[in-house]
């Protein structure tokens, strides 16, 4: 888990291997099956374009820079070893899955109900999020359309500020957010991760899903945290 600490030097190179390393010994071997399988669906992370402020990007940035902008970049190419077949890769640029049982939506609720929700840093930074459900609807788009190769940017068409998202968040909980937690802060307790992860957005657009006509199940941010979290 990218998020649980600190990023010293080990831990960055079990992040980096994870990745990289696993994904191309997975696909060497599938190279040498009989037949090859039609299609391969790689994870990787809209943190590949790395901080670009306001400033909305699709698809067709090239990446960005940062440990986290590195290890995608080779994550990605950890699949050139079946470009030499039939197979149909997608790259899934993921961003901020929201699901109540796990990740970031988890680890802020208990905060956020005891009243001490906030913004982060500026505030100003961007959220590109997807809920849990239209991840899998959206996985299972990629499956269907053969037109689709790539990278696919795993993302609402509604990226929302943190501080948008703190307000959000505390209507949904009918809970105060007006704590913040300064920059300062973030950097001393969490380093680099603590920058990339949580100082820093990306402000992304899913053009490849959107000319498809994926049809998101939760665009919008408050009717996804309400269906989220019974509001």
């Amino acid at each position: 888990n990218i998020g649980d600490g600190r990023w010293t030097k080990t831990r960055k190179q079990r992040i980096y291997h994870s990745r990289v390393h696993g994904t191309r010994l997975l696909c060497q071997a599938l190279t040498r099956l009989d037949p090859v399988p039609k299609i391969l669906i790689c994870a990787s992370a809209i943190g590949i374009y790395g901080n670009l402020d306001d400033r909305m990007v699709d698809e067709s940035q090239t990446p960005g820079e940062g440990f986290l902008a590195h290890v995608c970049r080779d994550w990605e190419h950890a699949t050139d070893s079946v470009n030499y077949t039939d197979m149909r890769v997608i790259h899934t640029r993921l961003g901020v899955v929201l699901s109540p049982h796990g990740g970031m939506l988890k680890k802020m609720l208990l905060p956020f109900n005891m009243g001490f929700g906030g913004t982060v840093g500026s505030g100003k930074q961007y959220l590109s999020w997807i809920t849990l459900g239209d991840v899998v609807n959206a996985i299972r788009f990629c499956l269907t359309q053969k037109t689709l190769s790539g990278p696919v940017n795993l993302v609402t068409p509604n990226p929302v500020t943190n501080r948008e998202f703190t307000k959000t968040l505390g209507k949904i909980l009918h809970r105060p957010t007006f704590c913040t937690v300064s920059a300062f802060i973030i950097r001393t307790m969490l380093g680099e991760m603590g920058q990339e992860l949580i100082l820093s957005g990306t402000r992304v657009r899913p053009t490849k899903l959107i000319d498809a006509c994926f049809q998101f199940e939760h665009p919008n941010l408050e009717d996804a945290l309400n269906a989220l979290l019974g509001g």
